[in-house]
């Protein structure tokens, strides 16, 4: 192959080569790039790490019940209404639930979820104002899977509805109620805890941030699709 050994072919040959392997390396790039942006959604958009977060999450692994979730589990996927809730992304529907503050109607509720909040944030969540020390109960049945003490949340508490399906989200606790520990099972309307102003609630804002998810792995039970508590907590009559 006397043409191979030509300086001109050579020369050729080697600018192909160069170029291919530029080719090769940025395509390679790109795919990483984006293996390494893909989302997984969170529930917060209101503390680190944020609406989105790389996966895996930092937060906990699968087998590690101590870590700490964000302050106010809410994620980029929102389901808005109760009307949505109907839709093949959730099969069946939520548990019946019960306004989760003690001598508060469902009438005095006011819809919060989609208001802004400092930070460019959505509430993703009801809030329910009552004097300080007021009992907040169990919306539902279930288990208290998390009670985690945050910077925005203040003493917050994460409970699991029976089918593992739903999160149920309480902050800005003043206090839990005595006794109350991790893998509790609360029945619907017992006290797990009392109003207050904990975490970025401000002081003398006493009120029940609430809100409902629904999550694919109960173990990491800071992920998952908001739904508005509102509609639902307004069916209860």
């Amino acid at each position: 192959m006397k043409w191979a050994r030509h300086p001109r072919t050579r020369l050729i040959l080697a600018v192909v080569a160069t170029l291919v392997a530029i080719t090769t390396f940025v395509a390679r790039l790109s795919r990483v790039s984006r293996v390494g942006n893909r989302q997984t959604i969170t529930w917060s958009r209101n503390e680190t790490p944020g609406n989105v977060t790389p996966a895996p999450s930092p937060e906990r692994s699968s087998e590690n019940n101590s870590a700490s979730p964000p302050a106010f589990p809410s994620p980029a996927a929102r389901i808005p209404s109760a009307a949505n809730q109907t839709s093949p992304t959730i099969v069946g529907a939520p548990p019946q639930l019960i306004t989760p503050v003690a001598g508060v109607r469902s009438d005095q509720l006011r819809d919060t979820f989609s208001e802004a909040r400092a930070e460019g944030r959505v509430h993703d969540a009801i809030d329910i104002p009552a004097p300080l020390g007021t009992p907040v109960v169990a919306a539902a049945d279930g288990t208290i899977v998390k009670l985690f003490q945050s910077d925005r949340g203040g003493t917050t508490i994460y409970q699991l509805s029976t089918d593992s399906r739903f999160i149920f989200y309480y902050a800005h606790l003043d206090r839990y109620a005595e006794g109350l520990v991790e893998g509790h099972f609360a029945r619907q309307g017992e006290t797990i805890a009392y109003v207050g102003d904990t975490g970025n609630a401000g002081a003398g804002n006493y009120h029940l941030h609430f809100s409902v998810a629904l999550v694919s792995d109960p173990k990491k039970y800071w992920q998952g699709v908001n739904i508005n508590p509102y509609p639902l907590l307004k069916e209860v009559k």
